[in-house]
């Protein structure tokens, strides 16, 4: 939704206009499940990102609501009406059910907080939406709608902010963030969602409060990260971070990219730069947000400040800020608890991100080609991607050359693995093979005959079996004297 302001009288119309059709479409369900609370003698509301969702035209079958019944009178309502229901969040006062294909989650009214060392919220059940409202974590979330009478609930200016585009606290964002700290990571996320602006007063508490956001669990941090990342405009709610010192926190590996340009300009801001090849690559996305390509583009540099050196002909250099980079790429995302396949994979792309840049120094052979097919694996696609956003020259000519380059070296690839099936090189005789020619047992001269036949079939191609029986004999003959 483009943002609005005061100036334009007509913006909250609009997005009432929106959350009737999206209400009406929903209004089956959440109506009958209205009905059911309040024949138990219970409240129920549609609170949250639902309402706010609605109002922007962009609800899905996610549905959120809060009530004043205790989980387990929850339980005992929703599983007659229920396709299916599910109690992991019980403890939290949240239960979870599946009906007419919705997926919805009642929650009783609560409020969070933390103590000065926990890194869990302490939960405790309310007796009003008003009291549930006032613990959101802003005002845009923070309205409700009453069913199933459908009164519209908004005591802190709900839909007036987001018209507007902006996103406040309910209460003062001292106390919303010393509840939970978390809520600062939510700022920049919701900027970068919804692309609104963070209220001047909340930006202050996010900057004096920053340190707080480290008692918050890791897996927490991870997963805002995680939805700013994948989020449209991922580029405001990181810079959101850095100006706070939130990223200092959390990813300070990205504000120490903001290195100090040397009086003759001799190096790119390698921070703006990571930032443009973030945007280049979500443009070359092509099934959906992709999170092992947006991290990679983003800590693709972060090698450099630790390899920036001033050279003596007053050249700046990065020597290996790959390879730093992979390392470092892993110890962080490690930290932050992602999986481990994920480490690998973005570890893996950071480190390979410049392995293009010899290409177009000198014409690289099929062996070359070979292995950075190879070396890349199930990767290949997401470097290709990676690569073509690295370029960030605002000399056309230059990235012109570099993208006709890329291009030609895709063109090999595809005519290599057209010819070679190059996605899943092997060598020309597998492992039992190899014990057969060589009249051996399993162990380790088997792997290294395979690695030197490896060895061959990436520098000369398909050989065929006589060929590669002949070569691995003459090294059996070598290493004879070894084995």
């Amino acid at each position: 939704m483009p943002n609005a302001n005061e100036d334009n009288p007509s913006a909250l119309s609009q997005v009432q206009r929106r959350a009737v059709s999206e209400l009406l479409r929903v209004a089956p369900v959440a109506d009958e499940l209205g009905r059911r609370f309040q024949e138990a003698g219970f409240r129920l509301a549609l609170v949250g990102g639902s309402v706010r969702d609605a109002l922007l035209g962009r609800l899905g079958n996610d549905l959120d609501f809060t009530t004043d019944a205790r989980p387990e009178a929850v339980l005992k309502i929703m599983r007659p009406w229920a396709d299916s229901v599910w109690d992991i969040g019980i403890a939290f006062g949240t239960v979870g059910a599946q009906r007419d294909g919705f997926q919805i989650e009642v929650t009783t009214y609560r409020s969070e907080a933390y103590d000065r060392t926990s890194r869990k919220p302490e939960v405790s059940y309310g007796d009003s939406i008003e009291e549930d409202l006032v613990r959101r974590d802003f005002t845009v979330n923070a309205m409700a709608l009453a069913l199933p009478e459908q009164e519209f609930v908004d005591p802190h200016g709900g839909l007036e902010d987001l018209a507007a585009g902006v996103l406040r606290t309910p209460g003062t964002p001292e106390e919303s963030f010393s509840d939970d700290p978390l809520r600062m990571l939510r700022a920049a996320r919701f900027a970068a969602q919804l692309d609104f602006e963070v209220a001047p007063e909340v930006v202050s508490a996010m900057t004096e409060m920053s340190e707080r956001i480290e008692i918050v669990s890791a897996e927490r941090v991870q997963g805002e990260l995680n939805k700013l990342l994948l989020s449209a405009q991922p580029r405001k709610g990181l810079g959101l971070l850095v100006d706070t010192g939130l990223a200092d926190r959390v990813l300070p590996e990205l504000p120490a990219l903001r290195l100090e340009s040397d009086e003759h300009h001799r190096h790119k801001d390698v921070y703006d730069h990571s930032l443009i090849v973030l945007e280049q690559a979500i443009a070359l996305e092509e099934d959906g947000p992709d999170l092992v390509l947006r991290l990679a583009a983003l800590l693709h540099d972060i090698g450099k400040p630790r390899t920036r050196r001033f050279e003596s002909d007053g050249r700046v250099s990065f020597h290996h800020h790959e390879v730093v980079g992979a390392k470092m790429t892993k110890k962080r995302m490690t930290a932050l608890k992602y999986s481990n396949d994920m480490v690998k994979d973005v570890s893996r792309l950071v480190e390979l991100h410049l392995r293009f840049h010899g290409y177009g120094d000198g014409e690289w052979t099929d062996s070359a080609v070979r292995r950075y097919v190879r070396d890349a694996g199930p990767l290949l696609e997401r470097l290709h991607k990676l690569t073509r956003s690295d370029c960030t020259t605002r000399n056309k000519r230059k990235a012109s050359a570099l993208s006709r380059t890329y291009d030609g070296l895709e063109e090999r690839i595809a005519q290599l693995q057209e010819q070679e099936e190059l996605d899943a090189i092997r060598p020309d005789l597998d492992g039992n093979e190899i014990q057969q020619v060589l009249e051996i047992g399993p162990g380790p001269m088997v792997g290294k005959a395979y690695a030197f036949l490896l060895e061959l079939r990436l520098e000369n191609g398909p050989m065929g079996q006589e060929a590669a029986v002949a070569a691995l004999k003459e090294w059996w003959a070598a290493q004879a004297p070894q084995a």
